[in-house]
């Protein structure tokens, strides 16, 4: 009999958490989602931006995105999400921990300040909103396909960063090795988890770091000229990070498992 490959790459009707939703690769990933059938909470730590993000994503796409937001720096910002969602839903399929910080400055000039901020936002939350949304993941995952956490890490955390975000890089390396140590505990739970190291997206971030002040269009803003330093010679589109979150997200990912995946257009692979 010959083998079936219909809905390889399908999540439709599956019901995802995205942190960090409101904005950058988060919102790409959130509308990739959405745009292919699932239903979708994001979560941001500012409320008016998540719930206007949200209502735009559900106007464009047609499916449900609904917006949770939450301070996940903090212990009790994970807790509040994992209540509020454990509310509205009794499985999650997929978490997407994508919800991060960074902070730039000299070695000499570095303060306590940036490293705890950063390492509370990209090491604890992911880490702690796993655990805590763990009842949810297993419920999923005793159905007929596996749960999924994806970690969003970094190349940074692969390589040295051109910038001096020196907690950054090294939260990174952390998110990644936990992507792996969550693996190797989780799988014969059927909860599935991997990680996507992106290199340069046109996001908030980036923009920051790069001299665009915060925009991500308009004046002053050269995303080409950012991505001729790229052997692809350009930035990452949303059809990149959507088309390898939903690979690790379907049936076509399942056998891919505590994986550490560059999105970078060849940078790291070239270094």
């Amino acid at each position: 009999m010959a083998e079936s490959f219909d809905g390889l790459f399908s999540i439709r009707g599956k019901v995802a958490l995205v942190t960090g939703g409101s904005r950058g690769i988060g919102e790409m990933i959130a509308a990739g989602f959405l745009a292919q059938g699932a239903k979708v909470y994001i979560s941001s730590r500012k409320a008016a931006a998540c719930q206007a993000t949200a209502e735009r994503l559900s106007a464009e796409y047609g499916s449900t995105c609904i917006a949770l937001p939450a301070d996940l720096s903090r212990l009790e910002g994970v807790e509040a999400l994992a209540v509020a969602l454990a509310e509205r839903e009794h499985a999650v399929d997929i978490l997407v921990n994508n919800a991060g910080a960074s902070w730039g400055s000299p070695i000499d000039d570095f303060p306590e300040a940036g490293w705890d901020k950063v390492m509370d936002t990209n090491v604890k939350a992911v880490f702690f909103l796993t655990q805590k949304l763990l009842p949810l993941l297993r419920a999923a995952a005793a159905g007929p396909s596996p749960a999924r956490v994806v970690n969003i890490g970094s190349i940074d955390g692969l390589k040295n960063s051109m910038f001096d975000a020196w907690s950054y890089g090294a939260s990174k390396a952390a998110v990644h090795h936990l992507t792996r140590f969550m693996a190797s505990r989780l799988t014969g739970e059927r909860i599935l988890c991997n990680a996507i190291a992106p290199g340069p997206y046109p996001t908030w971030m980036l923009s920051t770091g790069v001299g665009f002040g915060g925009k991500t269009e308009g004046d002053g803003v050269d995303w080409d000229r950012i991505g001729q330093g790229n052997p692809s010679r350009r930035v990452g589109s949303a059809q990149d990070i959507v088309g390898l979150a939903t690979f690790l997200c379907s049936r076509a990912g399942e056998y891919v498992v505590g994986q550490v995946i560059a999105s970078d257009g060849g940078i790291v692979g070239s270094v």
